[in-house]
């Protein structure tokens, strides 16, 4: 203390007395020794000092954490430009977490400093040559993240070269790498031939390549309506559905609504690839293969309504589950999408109205639109429990909530859903509701009941007692003008109407919402023509008021009507006509035309479903600017697939080793290479040496074939295992024959299918028990002169209800007829099982 005290001599006169304090409050206080001993000169210097030391420090972990500093201060908003230099010689080093911390820093502040950036072009373009993958990619991704012009051409050479690397992370790296460029250059698409590349990699065996090729090739493709898809794509990529991850299920089903199907076959063969897909647990994956599934029932249009309903019903259960136990914001989203399922498909939701109850933990949006889907669900057998459920949240603390639910009560009586009776408890309810103390409820219940009326005549005399009363006390003006409105309806049965409204007549220049003034002019017009002497008095005054009153255009332009027609009219009867204009709708089962959804609009953002439209309840135009808007085209326009061609033929790459099928599984596994069935008659093509994705190659004309005879198995045939792969891999994936056989039970084990089948001639080449499926790969020989062999790929999914999953591809002369034929012997042998 000595020491600190030395340091703090007085100058200018200052006491002694001051020291003292200062030297006893330094005692009280001490400061720990790293207050002297840093010295303070910033620190980005401090960094620079470490940088230059860097090659000096041995230890691996301090010198992570110096480079984890720099990134720390960059993360923060500190500029550390100014150590671009020091960091530039850190490049070079075999550490993996250090290279990839030096790469974000480059690429962060490469166009702050373009001249810096390009001589670290040297290392990066090493780095992409070496051997280690993980080292090859990172260096590829920073040298494509620079986001330099000038670094184009450095660029494209070690581009191409990762596109054919042997790892699939490089080769992934490589595709994101020209979307980059794309933005930096957009011609070198064309010098490179990227594109062409980026089509020829939708049969790289690596899922996640193709998904980015996918992604790529759309943005790429954005202004001709995205990516070019065909038949020989769309089935290429739908067989290979198990191969890609949630992220890449997406991408592909993505793809689905914008496909158009050959005939009606075709679509069926793509539902059956897409089924699979509906046991996932991603809620992104689900709603995506709802999304394929409708827009592939838009092409069925003698079948379109019931496979609406068909397919709702089916993926409801999953979809309330994922609602239900996901976070609020998924709940919400899905919320919103079954709300547009309900308007699709009206009554598929109904008996599961429980699961839109509110929960006290859920958040306000959460329960804000559970109040209006529950209303939309309402029928004979559930509207007592709905009723009574938005009965509750009425007197809720939250006055939204509390609104919304008077209001889903209304909707239900209005559209006469209930069944006997349920708009006349409705109406009692509400009526009750008119005369409670609260300012929210009672006019949300007058706004009702006004609503009610104009649907249910009959309901008059519920309505009109509490009328003059509530009108006395209700504060809010939409409930006063829906009060006032209703007096003049039931100005016939309520005797103080008249002389309620001569109050408010009287007070008239109190009055300040035009609204409020409208309605009054309205219903004492007409109370005039029903109680003509109690009335007419203080019709004049109102009219005299109201032509003067200049606040609103609508009401002096009314009140200027009301007083010619009743001055100028030879016949009273063309006034009372006039005025007393019938609003009731009753009859129509149908909303008010405000709450009408147009069917245009519906129609559209159907097209958008699975995105933000859906949440935001109108379509993208209106939310995204129109630069920045992207319209997908249906493709392909002009199908190369009809009724008197051949189908294309489409090889399949994947589907050749038998054990790994049998010993994979996946929520996602398709079972079997599912393709579109030919129509009866062709014989099987040649196998192409390359897969036309583009559909540029020559159409397959048909072979003649003859017709189909009684089915005749051989009892002696043997195939080996490679016999039967390559003879699977022969017939073309558009040859097979996709066929369901439901059953009745579900097989305890594999043996007691494959014995039965034996004694008819059925061989068994493998098969396989799986946690979700039981696997067999079957195959006979026809006992004749042609000897077809018949080979086939069965599956039967542990689910309820349960049912075989049939692959029938024919290595001969056959169509259908046989295949069908087969699977008559199959399903006799087996028929224990069968229904």
């Amino acid at each position: 203390m000595t020491s600190y005290m030395s340091n703090n001599v007085p100058h200018n006169g200052q006491n002694s007395n001051h020291n003292n304090n200062n030297s006893q409050q330094g005692a009280g206080a001490p400061v720990p020794d790293s207050y002297f001993t840093e010295s303070k000169k910033g620190e980005v210097n401090e960094l620079r000092n470490l940088l230059r030391n860097f090659e000096a420090e041995r230890d691996v972990k301090k010198r992570r954490e110096i480079i984890k500093k720099v990134i720390a201060y960059m993360t923060l908003g500190i500029d550390v430009s100014r150590l671009f230099t020091e960091m530039m010689l850190v490049i070079e080093t075999r550490d993996l977490v250090i290279k990839k911390m030096v790469y974000l820093f480059l690429c962060n502040y490469a166009t702050a400093n373009p001249e810096l950036a390009q001589m670290c072009t040297n290392t990066l373009t090493k780095d992409s040559n070496n051997d280690d993958p993980m080292v090859r990619g990172l260096a590829l991704r920073a040298l494509c993240s620079l986001r330099l012009p000038e670094m184009v051409e450095h660029v494209s050479e070690p581009l191409n070269r990762a596109l054919k690397d042997s790892h699939a992370y490089v080769r992934k790296t490589a595709v994101m790498g020209i979307l980059k460029l794309y933005h930096l250059d957009e011609e070198i698409l064309e010098r490179n031939g990227f594109v062409d590349t980026l089509y020829d990699m939708l049969k790289d065996p690596d899922g996640s390549v193709v998904t980015n090729c996918i992604i790529v090739l759309n943005e790429l493709m954005a202004k001709s309506g995205g990516m070019a898809i065909n038949r020989a794509i769309m089935l290429h990529l739908l067989n290979r559905l198990s191969e890609f991850s949630e992220f890449g299920v997406v991408a592909v089903l993505d793809l689905v609504p914008r496909y158009i199907p050959a005939n009606q076959d075709e679509g069926y063969q793509i539902m059956n690839l897409l089924d699979p897909v509906l046991g996932t647990t991603n809620a992104g994956a689900f709603m995506a293969v709802i999304f394929a599934f409708l827009s592939l029932v838009e092409n069925l249009p003698s079948e379109g309504i019931d496979m609406k309903q068909q397919i709702v019903s089916r993926v409801k259960a999953p979809l309330i589950t994922m609602m239900t136990g996901g976070s609020s914001e998924l709940m919400y989203c899905l919320l919103k999408h079954i709300d547009v399922l309900i308007e699709l498909c009206p009554g598929a939701f109904d008996d599961e109205y429980r699961q839109f109850y509110l929960r006290h933990h859920e958040p306000t949006n959460v329960k804000y639109l559970k109040i209006e889907v529950i209303a939309k669900l309402a029928n004979p057998d559930n509207a007592p429990d709905i009723v009574g459920e938005l009965s509750e949240c009425v007197a809720n603390t939250d006055t939204t909530l509390s609104r919304l639910s008077v209001r889903s009560l209304a909707r239900i009586a209005c559209r006469d859903v209930g069944g006997d009776g349920c708009a006349e408890n409705i109406t009692c309810r509400l009526v009750e509701m008119v005369d409670l103390d609260i300012a929210h409820v009672s006019s949300e219940a007058a706004t009702a009941l006004a609503a009610i009326l104009r649907k249910h005549k009959t309901l008059k005399e519920l309505i009109a007692p509490p009328l003059p009363r509530a009108l006395k006390y209700m504060t809010e003006n939409s409930g006063k003008t829906s009060i006032i409105y209703l007096l003049g309806e039931c100005g016939d049965i309520v005797d103080e109407a008249p002389y309620s409204l001569e109050k408010l007549i009287n007070s008239y220049d109190t009055i300040q919402s035009p609204n409020v003034k409208i309605a009054l002019l309205t219903s004492t017009m007409k109370l005039f023509f029903q109680r003509a002497p109690e009335v007419q008095k203080m019709l004049g005054r109102l009219l005299l008021k109201a032509t003067e009153d200049v606040s609103s255009q609508d009401l002096h332009d009314r009140a200027l009507l009301y007083y010619r027609l009743l001055k100028s009219a030879v016949d009273p009867q063309i006034v009372r006509d006039v005025i007393n204009t019938n609003t009731n709708i009753e009859g129509i089962a149908s909303n008010f035309a405000e709450e009408n959804f147009d069917d245009d609009i519906r129609d559209e953002l159907m097209k958008e479903f699975n995105t933000l439209s859906i949440v935001y309840g109108t379509t993208s135009d209106n939310f995204i600017a129109e630069e920045n808007q992207v319209v997908f085209v249906k493709m392909p326009t002009e199908h190369p697939l009809d009724n008197n061609s051949a189908p294309a033929h489409l090889q399949d790459v994947v589907v050749n080793n038998l054990a790994t099928q049998v010993q994979e599984t996946s929520i996602f596994d398709t079972n079997a290479p599912v393709a579109q069935a030919p129509e009866p008659g062709p014989a099987p093509l040649a196998v192409a040496d390359e897969m036309d994705l583009l559909g540029f190659g020559p159409e397959p004309t048909p072979a003649p074939v003859a017709p189909a005879s009684i089915l005749n198995l051989s009892p002696n045939v043997t195939l080996s295992g490679d016999e039967y792969q390559s003879n699977w891999s022969a017939v073309p994936d558009s040859d097979a024959h996709v066929i369901i056989v439901p059953l009745s039970s579900q097989p305890p084990s594999t043996d007691v299918v494959e014995l039965p089948l034996g004694e008819v001639s059925i061989r068994t080449m493998a098969s396989g028990e799986l946690p979700t499926e039981l696997k067999f790969f079957l195959y006979a020989q026809e006992a004749s002169a042609d000897a077809s062999t018949i080979l086939v790929q069965a599956s039967i999914a542990k689910t309820d209800p349960c049912e075989m999953l049939l692959t029938v591809k024919i290595a001969g002369p056959g169509g259908l007829e046989k295949a069908e034929a087969f699977v008559d012997i199959l399903k006799s042998a087996i028929s224990t099982f069968v229904h």
